[in-house]
């Protein structure tokens, strides 16, 4: 986010972690972090790792720690922030020195968790409170708490489609392949970027998971030798729009050259029309009109161009869950961090995403979501790990850029193929992992 960029452990690498354990020395505790019941009780120093480089280096983070002394005076918060978060923090694990509280790094295995963080309570109990609880739980325990949740859909750029006649949202994805092609011919925008070169905004795709038959358990049925890139089904119906988009022309030229930073200020000054992300990005993108002297209210937010029932609906995920080190001596004061930060900082209201906490309303900047009826299907993570196993045996890589990055090559004719057999062999490698896996 020091990119500022959504850092969604499900949107980053799930790579597996190689370490057997906790190495450097010693039996760490593994006592509950339990949350503090009074403030006086808690004290010690803490150092909070963060990807937010740019809340650091502007001392917006400190700001939030003055705040949280209020309630705590006895606890010194430290942060360090990493601009390589994931590919630092998971080199770190290997010892006992990556901090009180962490963001979990997608390279750690759902089922290792007990390994590096404290549990935090029963998942029974934290699901009452917050959101996502199920993305951490193993054996019963929550063993981190989301910063906030992101809903998924399509930044856009109002007044360029309303150009192109276009001011309705398109309810399948025939109707949003012509609203581009109207942008194209009626506008100087570039209908959709895919931001290919940066890679990771490619992610935001699987993320829509769940959006297409109105399912919280989309995700889960991916755990076995199920085909997910049939005809029909979410990964087929979500690719296959992709792929239209940069074989009609409907992209920009070449996907190489694209820049994530330079992409808000593009479809703020309505040179770009669309772009698939999360609703986190909508305030960066507003930010960036105000920077170029355009209106950010032409900033919108539309859901996947598929109804159920004649309704959308728009998949919900957890961002970043944080964590307690096994191996911190301030366990009380790390909780009280998490729980402060995660409902009484208003750091998920500013960054206009979607609260953790349950009872919370939802950000302004789903408004439109709300005066539209958009069902929000907050996403199962029940069989993620699972999910994870089979992914990575079979080298895909949902969460990853480069098979996306190979359906682009292959719509616009820079690798050979054909759409139908791209999905053939992901279904091939899918269910051979899944079937070696016992899935």
């Amino acid at each position: 986010m020091g990119k500022t960029k959504s850092l969604t452990g499900a949107l980053l690498a799930v790579a597996m972690l190689t370490v057997a354990g906790c190495s450097g020395g010693g039996t760490p505790s593994t006592e509950t972090a339990a949350a503090p019941t009074d403030p006086a009780d808690v004290s010690g120093e803490i150092k909070v790792l963060t990807a937010r480089t740019d809340l650091v280096q502007s001392g917006a983070m400190k700001a939030y720690a003055a705040e949280f002394n209020k309630v705590y005076p006895d606890v010194k918060v430290t942060f360090e922030a990493l601009t390589d978060y994931e590919g630092e923090v998971k080199i770190r694990m290997n010892t006992q020195q990556y901090g009180d509280v962490l963001m979990i790094p997608a390279a750690v295995s759902k089922g290792d968790y007990p390994k590096f963080f404290a549990p935090l309570g029963s998942t029974s109990e934290l699901a009452d409170t917050y959101r996502f609880s199920d993305k951490t739980d193993v054996g019963g325990k929550v063993y981190g708490i989301a910063q906030f949740g992101t809903a998924n859909g399509f930044v856009y750029n109002k007044a360029v489609w309303e150009e192109a006649g276009v001011t309705e949202w398109p309810t399948t994805p025939e109707e949003f392949l012509t609203g581009l092609k109207a942008i194209k011919d009626k506008t100087g925008a570039v209908p959709y970027y895919t931001n290919f070169k940066d890679g990771w905004p490619l992610t935001a795709w699987t993320n829509s998971v769940g959006s297409v038959t109105c399912d919280a358990k989309a995700n889960d049925l991916l755990a076995g030798a199920v085909s997910p890139w049939k005809q029909g089904s979410e990964l087929n119906v979500i690719d296959t729009l992709l792929y239209d988009i940069v074989r009609d022309g409907l992209a920009e030229k070449d996907p190489t050259t694209t820049n994530w930073e330079s992409s808000k200020g593009l479809i703020a000054k309505g040179e770009i029309a669309t772009m698939h992300l999360g609703s986190w990005a909508i305030t960066q993108m507003r930010a960036a009109a105000e920077a170029a002297g355009t209106d950010p209210d032409d900033i919108g937010f539309m859901p996947f161009p598929v109804q159920k029932d004649g309704a959308f609906c728009a998949t919900l995920v957890s961002d970043y869950q944080q964590a307690v080190s096994i191996h911190s001596e301030h366990k009380a004061a790390s909780r009280a961090w998490i729980d402060w930060f995660t409902t009484k900082s208003g750091y998920s209201q500013k960054e206009g995403a979607v609260p953790a906490e349950n009872s919370a309303a939802l950000p302004s900047t789903l408004k439109d979501y709300a005066d539209n009826d958009v069902t929000l299907v907050e996403r199962s993570e029940a069989e993620t790990e699972k999910v994870n196993v089979i992914d990575n045996a079979a080298e895909i890589g949902l969460a990853k850029p480069d098979y996306r990055q190979k359906l682009i090559d292959t719509a616009r004719g820079a690798q050979k193929g054909s759409l139908q057999d791209f999905f053939s062999d992901l279904n091939k490698k899918w269910d051979e992992a899944a079937k070696a896996a016992g899935s």
